[in-house]
């Protein structure tokens, strides 16, 4: 046995093992090992020859990598790519495919992931209810691209509350995504966005670090995979359409690609210039799928509160309304539309982030009408008014 195989971090004995994978190829795993034991297998001198390290250490880098750092293991991995320049027609067609129009934000996406792996980036979100469309493909690109520092998750492993094997991950994969709950949302947004995370594993304690892993999810739900509210910029959803042609080699070929294809990142100039705390500018990256998404999101309630305000502002040939919680009640009410003042202002403060007035002031709002002629009356009344513009809730109904 060599003396690669063992390593000790601060005064805990690892042992290193490639334990095989279901998929093929090995994950390299530390195993906790016990002195005695070693003494026993390699003698007593054997200790003094394994390497010693201080702690562990996370410190991304594809182009510079170092596995040690300031006498700190580094648990981030060396991708195992040397770039090469060449061509790489089947990487190429396959991001074309992906990306489509935004080819050049594709392209982005996967320089910054190479380049810059602790830039925070959107959620890439591809669905499409059509088979064979090349989105498990993109995610088998992205393993073989950046090796052991991507993770595959289930939708059960995402809600489990040990989440070890998120640490230290560039990227974490998750097919056939369908995170309909509203807290997997909040987890799910607030997970793309944090800087430090505390991961948890079994019988062990809870410790925080750095956390930079971005999200891409796949899924068949084209209308519910995720709940996003609307105004969410953290998503870029993407509708994939089918492949013509099938190419049982394809994903061998793209591999094969990788060294040409890293040598052009590093030479490529980006396209963009970062906007957003996701770098790029949510108006680049808002589709229609993502629209869809939001539309199919909004429940009843909120879908005829935004219908009763645009009617008002039609009646009235406004560009805004103003109104007060009751003043919403009453003409869901007129519209046969049951609901309470609880679920109204949820709505009102959290999917639509209106604020109310500072102070009680007086304002004009509207009212049913019983004449035919008319169906909504204006009414001046006092209090902590909220106000909408046309502008916005068009843009929540896509």
């Amino acid at each position: 046995m060599e003396n690669e195989n063992f390593i000790r971090v601060g005064t805990t004995l690892y042992k290193i093992v490639n334990q095989p994978h279901i998929s093929g190829g090995f994950v390299k795993k530390r195993i906790v090992w016990n002195n005695e034991t070693l003494r026993q297998d390699y003698g007593k001198d054997f200790l003094a020859t394994i390497p010693k390290y201080d702690g562990f250490c996370t410190v991304p880098n594809h182009v510079n990598y170092q596995p040690v750092v300031d006498k700190l293991l580094n648990l981030y991995e060396p991708i195992g790519h040397q770039p090469k320049e060449g061509e790489f027609p089947h990487v190429e067609s396959l991001i074309i495919h992906i990306f489509g129009e935004r080819y050049e934000l594709g392209m982005d996406y996967l320089q910054l992931l190479y380049l810059y792996p602790i830039e925070k980036l959107p959620i890439l979100l591809l669905v499409s209810e059509e088979r064979n469309t090349g989105k498990s493909t993109f995610l088998n690109f992205l393993k073989a691209l950046f090796g052991n520092n991507v993770t595959f998750n289930t939708n059960e492993d995402f809600r489990s509350q040990f989440n070890s094997d998120w640490a230290g991950k560039l990227l974490i994969l998750v097919d056939e995504v369908l995170l309909d709950r509203r807290e997997d949302s909040e987890r799910l947004k607030n997970l793309s966005t944090t800087l430090s995370y505390k991961v948890e594993a079994k019988g062990k304690d809870r410790d925080e670090i750095s956390f930079f892993a971005k999200f891409v999810l796949c899924s068949n739900n084209e209308r519910l995979p995720v709940i996003i509210d609307a105004g969410e910029t953290r998503y870029w959803v993407r509708k994939v359409g089918r492949i013509e042609k099938d190419d049982t080699d394809f994903l061998k070929r793209i591999k094969e690609e990788i060294p040409a294809f890293l040598f052009f990142l590093q030479h490529r100039t980006l396209s963009t210039k970062k906007e957003s705390r996701m770098w790029f500018s949510p108006e680049l990256i808002h589709t229609q799928a993502l629209s869809r998404i939001i539309r199919s999101n909004r429940n009843r309630t909120e879908v005829e509160m935004a219908e009763t305000c645009l009617e008002v502002m039609d009646c009235m040939k406004a560009s805004a309304f103003s109104f007060c919680i009751n003043d919403m009640l009453l003409l869901l009410n007129c519209a046969g539309c049951r609901t309470d003042r609880t679920q109204v202002r949820r709505i009102v403060q959290d999917i639509w982030k209106l604020t109310p007035a500072e102070n009680t002031l007086t304002y004009t709002t509207c009212q049913p009408s019983y004449d035919n002629m008319r169906p909504y009356t204006e009414v001046r009344r006092t209090g902590r008014f909220y106000t909408i513009g046309r502008k916005q809730l068009e843009e929540m109904q896509g």
